[in-house]
């Protein structure tokens, strides 16, 4: 069964042996990455065809920037960025067909602190992602949304609800943007694996050792159109990864599709 994962790897040059590590493991059929936080003419893209890879990609120096691997192909590159913003200078989107799959690669922005324009800036770029998945479902085919989503769902997602109570990845407005996905026909594919795990986390911070007290919240999602969910298999999180020397903050998240 196929199987394809998001990862946001916080550098993609520093974590290098950790994601080809990751792919050498796991062998993806698809991997979107996120955080690449390099430009384009700086992603050490020989050594991911080396691993047996290729690859699309949108980057950004030193910050965002997101990708699409598969594995033993070339993925087809369908866009780049949302419509909606022509002043958006945000490497944050990108989608292509692989494997038979429409995917996107997505790195939702922060939102942090609220109560300025970089939360306003959050709410304005889930509608316009909204609107891409629209058309997306109109098209009736196996697509996958996949990324680092910075947007804590619900209660059960954080190890602590007063810890999160006054960051933007745990606010009514921002979960009430990703619920309104999921209402228009979208499948989150974890949760549904995972119907009643009350600690299903993809993300634990570097600080005040959240790994080792599994202090960590669930922000890396994998929305699937109808098409996509009726072939869904299996989902989970490879937290082995997150434990690994110099690791990214994240682990990688994971979907298989009949």
């Amino acid at each position: 069964m196929p199987r394809l994962v998001t990862f946001n790897i916080n550098g993609i040059r520093a974590r290098l042996p950790r994601l080809l590590e990751y792919l050498a493991r796991e062998q993806p059929a698809i991997a979107c990455l996120q955080e690449l936080k390099c430009a384009d003419e700086s992603l050490p893209i020989a050594d991911i065809e080396a691993a047996g890879y290729g690859a699309v990609w949108h980057g950004q120096k030193g910050f965002n920037g997101v990708a699409i691997l598969a594995r033993g192909d070339a993925p087809a590159l369908r866009q780049v960025g949302l419509p909606g913003d022509p002043d958006d200078s945000h490497s944050r989107y990108i989608e292509a067909e692989a494997h038979g799959l429409v995917v996107a690669s997505i790195y939702l922005p922060n939102g942090n602190p609220l109560g300025t324009e970089k939360f306003s800036y959050k709410l304005r770029w889930m509608e316009r992602l909204a609107e891409r998945a629209q058309t997306l479902l109109a098209e009736e085919r196996p697509v996958v949304l996949a990324g680092d989503f910075n947007v804590i769902p619900e209660d059960r997602d954080t190890f602590s609800r007063r810890a999160m109570a006054n960051d933007a990845l745990f606010q009514p407005e921002s979960q009430a943007a990703f619920r309104s996905l999921l209402h228009r026909g979208w499948t989150d594919a974890l949760r549904t694996i995972h119907p009643d795990e009350p600690r299903l986390y993809t993300f634990w911070d570097y600080q005040a050792g959240a790994l080792a007290r599994d202090a960590g919240f669930r922000i890396d999602h994998l929305l699937l159109s109808p098409q996509a969910a009726d072939r869904l298999r299996g989902a989970g999180v490879d937290k082995w990864a997150r434990a690994e020397e110099k690791a990214s903050d994240h682990a990688p998240t994971w979907v298989e599709l009949a």
